[in-house]
């Protein structure tokens, strides 16, 4: 079932688990954050397709995730700063009024079951691309940026979040971030049915990511 919910267009997309400070200066984004701090802290982004965000005329996903504000305060010259994270996908059924903020009535959407498929004997196993596949090729693609951080603090902290956690889901939104893939590469995940269409994409996603980052070190030397 469908219910409102405050939306936040983007230029880019907020991913489930993912951290994000967002800055506030519009005011009806700031109406908005009021009455979100009001109710229960959480509202929806969505990726602008075409336009920009500020002053509204923009277009935007379909598809997008609830965020919830994890951290929050004003600024003397009339900013508001917020830490966000990502908790849900959505999917919005259809936008609402924009005045005095853009709202839409939403849905949660939740990743369809990951399939089963049959080995030769008979017996059943989980399909063949899984965590291992991503950090195969996480792993190449974080010695190729490596070899770009000058500063040895940098390089430690890429490193260490370059080790995926065992839960598949949160795999492979970290290695989205971590790999540094762009807007609309994200917001195809993002849209992605589940695991079973998400995976080969990111894999893809990866390794074009790794060529890429291979041929303009090349390049450079």
């Amino acid at each position: 079932m469908s219910t409102p919910l405050p939306m936040f267009p983007l230029g880019t997309p907020l991913l489930p688990g993912m951290g994000m400070p967002l800055q506030v200066f519009e005011p009806r984004y700031h109406a908005m954050m009021d009455d979100v701090l009001a109710g229960d802290g959480t509202f929806g982004v969505s990726l602008i397709t075409h336009g920009h965000e500020v002053g509204g005329g923009d277009l935007r996903s379909s598809v997008g995730v609830r965020a919830e504000i994890l951290e929050h305060r004003h600024l003397d010259n009339g900013l508001r700063l917020l830490l966000i994270v990502g908790r849900h996908r959505i999917r919005v059924s259809r936008w609402l009024r924009d005045d005095p903020y853009p709202l839409a009535d939403v849905e949660t959407w939740e990743d369809e079951p990951r399939r089963k498929v049959a080995d030769p004997d008979g017996s059943m196993a989980v399909p063949r691309l899984g965590r291992l596949d991503i950090q195969a090729r996480l792993d190449d693609i974080v010695a190729l940026l490596s070899q770009g951080v000058t500063v040895e603090e940098d390089r430690g902290r890429l490193l260490e979040s370059s080790t995926l956690p065992r839960d598949l889901d949160t795999a492979i939104w970290q290695a989205t971030i971590v790999a540094c893939l762009g807007p609309l590469d994200r917001q195809r995940l993002l849209e992605a049915s589940g695991p079973d269409e998400r995976l080969p994409l990111l894999v893809e996603m990866l390794e074009e990511r790794r060529d890429v980052l291979a041929f303009t070190l090349a390049e450079r030397h």
